[in-house]
């Protein structure tokens, strides 16, 4: 059998599908491998190059295959599934990865350590709590409207639906405040949850170098800070700024063709958490554009604001923000405001 230069791994739950090739790209090797076998196979194997799909659990599988002194490189999907032939099964994602690992030009996804795992856990963990607060929220004010009490929408209007309920004299039966009494209580220790990450996320802001010079760009906080420092690549994988918007989604999506330009909505590619944050610390500055001195009129966003609608500007904005964010964490230095128009 020639040598086996080039591995591709289809991940599953229980049965693994390995397609093996040689220097020539000819396959050599295809086997299925149950879960316990996978790295019994792999310490036997010679060393090569063993590409994976991104996904959720490719990253430990990449750190326990590179600790045999394999070379692994990990394909986000949507570059692989153009080399899938006819029809799909684990047999065929296994070579297609294989071929796509083959690629010159292919993009790779850094594997992460398992620190860096852990510590991003914690926005996710955050998100999930944020959504199940107004899941509660709003079913309090689903319920309220039941019996004709309507109460703006918003986080910040819990309260009101609060002192509704516990109000004797609002009109609700007794087993209607019963009920809503269990959706406060759950209400409550959810917002008790979410305090306590953002404490984390404080304490994780002040201890981290990159996260503190972040700070220091308009619109980015300490969960902004962490996020990018956490969740985001090393900044020697992109070439530039531009490159780190666009792996963000935050640059329009293109159908050109005859040298016409088409230019859509964006792409939403990359992290869609960073993109939301960023985007979300873009209208921060805009709705306190008064105490901002990049949003003054006459500045690149205080005329950009007088010309597109606002939604455009807070995207644009993220876009500016990102690049920011990648200047710094590549050069180093923070942030220093611009004297004059941008």
């Amino acid at each position: 059998m020639s040598e086996i230069i080039t591995v591709g791994l289809d991940l599953a739950k229980n049965v693994f599908q390995v397609h093996g090739a040689d220097g020539a790209g000819q396959p050599v090797l295809r086997k299925k491998l149950r879960r316990a076998q996978v790295l019994e196979f792999f310490s036997q194997l010679p060393s090569c190059v063993v590409a994976m799909e991104a996904c959720g659990g490719a990253h430990y599988w990449g750190r326990e295959i590179g600790k045999l002194g394999h070379e692994v490189r990990l394909i986000p999907p949507a570059y692989v599934k153009p080399f899938v032939k006819r029809q799909k099964n684990d047999a065929a994602d296994a070579e297609a990865i294989c071929e796509a690992a083959l690629r010159p030009t292919m993009r790779f996804v850094p594997v992460k350590s398992g620190e860096t795992q852990g510590a991003a856990m914690v926005f996710r963990v955050r998100e999930l709590l944020i959504r199940q607060r107004t899941q509660a929220i709003n079913a309090l004010r689903g319920h309220l409207a039941e019996f004709g009490q309507v109460v703006p929408q918003g986080a910040a209007n819990a309260s009101k639906l609060i002192v509704i309920i516990e109000d004797p004299e609002s009109g609700l039966p007794a087993e209607a405040t019963a009920t809503l009494q269990v959706l406060i209580g759950t209400l409550a220790q959810l917002e008790a949850q979410i305090r306590k990450l953002d404490a984390e996320i404080a304490r994780c802001a002040k201890d981290n170098e990159v996260a503190r010079r972040l700070m220091t760009v308009p619109g980015i906080g300490p969960l902004i800070a962490t996020a990018i420092a956490t969740l985001a690549p090393p900044p020697e994988t992109f070439r530039k700024g531009r490159d780190f918007a666009a792996w963000l989604g935050l640059v329009p999506r293109q159908h050109s063709t005859g040298g016409k330009q088409r230019l859509g909505a964006t792409t939403k590619m990359g992290e869609r958490s960073l993109r939301r944050l960023l985007i979300i610390g873009a209208n921060s500055v805009i709705i306190k554009r008064h105490v901002h001195r990049e949003a003054q009129p006459g500045t690149w966003l205080g005329n950009l604001l007088t010309r597109k609608p606002p939604m455009l500007a807070r995207v644009a904005l993220a876009n500016k923000m990102a690049r920011i964010v990648w200047a710094l964490m590549a050069r180093g230095g923070v942030y220093r405001s611009p004297v004059g128009a941008v």
